[in-house]
């Protein structure tokens, strides 16, 4: 059974997160060495967000919950991190939900800037790691291989990598209308993240040259020092000094409000937070001009509007697809039940029918062929079965019919090994996955 404990900007405080990231990577093996449910982990952490994907043995409501408070423990205490605030952070996702989860954070659907590059190769970084450590497991393997497969076919069927990019250079075409020079006008960003950098670099290419930034969370002197803009400290004394504002912060309530404008002045402001940075009041100040992600998506070309739905139907879609075969997959034994103990009868009348010198060669070569002739509708059903998500009739059919009960795959908890055996299994799993 597949658990995700997940952390991110929306729901984390970044110095949480930024703790994490250092030391919750070097608390899976403690994990998995420790614990009597999971058996493999792989945990992803950066300063945006955590990540800890759990295979745990037994699908049991207690051992998931034992394997969810084991791993609160261990990351915590490898970070720093208080129980209870780690506790009070994380979402938890259990089953299929997990699959499609990875499959968005990985093609960057679920981070601060949509679409963004880097995430894709830290969620294939955090294989590796666990690999290198022995935590992952064949499970784990093929959910993470798949997820870094789902993530190139988005790139490439889908423009949700530009999709951000297109919006800030639409809207610095829809500004220049209102902006003469660039080179001379006085802009203020409002937010540090990648969505700013993205922005400075936009700004640039059009001949900006003085630009300033403000940070809520007080990281304008990183940033400023990063991009060689000026910090503020004061959002009234800078947005007065400016006469292009852009926000771009993933503040849940609107920064910019009409206490903090200053009236007459001819400003431009430019809102391209999600949700809103600016308070549409803003507009009613006198001297101000308020373009906004709706006034923009009014000018956007409808590829560039869809492309993060059209990625997500994609995510949607490869999901349910690594889902289908991996029920076909829990088929597999029962498949192979079938066939053996069909097989085994007909060896059997074989044997007898030599015995009284009753077989020939074409003969035995005819039934055999029959034999898999009749097998194969069974076999395509199961697939078919399993797919609907009643693979439990298939079984409960053999068993009715041929009395096969074991048509299961052993499900016993994999015995606790030296981390050095696992490791060497995990890589065995590692190049068994990528040969498939």
């Amino acid at each position: 059974m597949l658990i995700c404990l997940t952390a991110s900007h929306q729901n984390a405080s970044f110095d949480l997160l930024e703790k994490l990231s250092v030391g919750a990577p070097t608390a899976a093996t403690t994990l998995v060495d420790s614990s009597d449910f999971v058996s493999g982990a792989v945990v992803l952490a950066t300063c945006n967000r955590f990540e800890a994907y759990l295979d745990v043995d037994e699908p049991l409501t207690a051992a998931s919950t034992l394997a969810v408070e084991a791993t609160i423990q261990a990351m915590s205490e490898a970070s720093s991190v208080e129980p209870d605030d780690l506790r009070d952070s994380i979402t938890v996702i259990t089953g299929e939900g997990v699959v499609e989860h990875l499959f968005a954070v990985s093609s960057g659907l679920e981070s601060v800037v949509v679409g963004e590059d880097e995430i894709s190769g830290q969620v294939r970084r955090s294989l590796e790691r666990a690999r290198t450590d022995g935590t992952t497991s064949s499970d784990l393997e093929r959910l993470f291989q798949k997820a870094s497969h789902t993530s190139r076919g988005i790139k490439n069927l889908t423009n949700v990598g530009g999709a951000s990019r297109s919006l800030v250079r639409l809207a610095l075409e829809l500004a220049s209308s209102r902006v003469t020079d660039w080179s001379q006008a006085r802009i203020l960003l409002v937010g540090t993240g990648q969505y700013a950098a993205t922005t400075v670099a936009a700004l640039r290419d059009r001949g900006a040259e003085q630009i300033g930034v403000y940070s809520a969370s007080g990281r304008a002197s990183w940033f400023g020092a990063k991009h060689d803009v000026a910090p503020h400290t004061d959002l009234t004394e800078a947005i007065a000094w400016s006469d292009v504002l852009i926000t771009c912060t993933t503040t849940t309530e609107p920064l910019v409000t009409p206490d903090v404008v200053a009236a007459g002045a001819r400003r431009l402001v430019i809102d391209l937070g999600l949700p809103r940075n600016v308070d549409p009041l803003v507009s009613k100040v006198v001297g101000v001009e308020l373009l906004d992600l709706e006034t923009i998506s009014l000018h956007a070309p409808l590829k560039e509007l869809t492309a993060a739905d059209d990625a997500r139907a994609l995510v949607s879609t490869a999901a349910a697809e690594f889902q289908a075969v991996a029920a076909e997959q829990s088929l597999s034994p029962a498949v192979v039940a079938l066939r053996k103990h069909v097989f085994d009868i007909l060896d059997a009348e074989i044997e007898r029918a030599r015995g009284r010198g009753d077989s020939t060669e074409r003969t035995e070569q005819a039934l055999r062929h029959l034999a898999g002739v009749l097998l194969h509708t069974p076999s395509v059903r199961a697939r078919e079965l399993a797919r609907e998500g009643r693979g439990e009739d298939f079984r409960d059919g053999l068993e009715a019919l041929f009395g096969l009960t074991d048509t299961r795959a052993a499900t016993a908890p994999t015995p606790l090994r030296p981390a050095s055996a696992r490791r060497e299994a995990s890589h065995a799993d590692g190049r068994e996955a990528t040969a498939g």
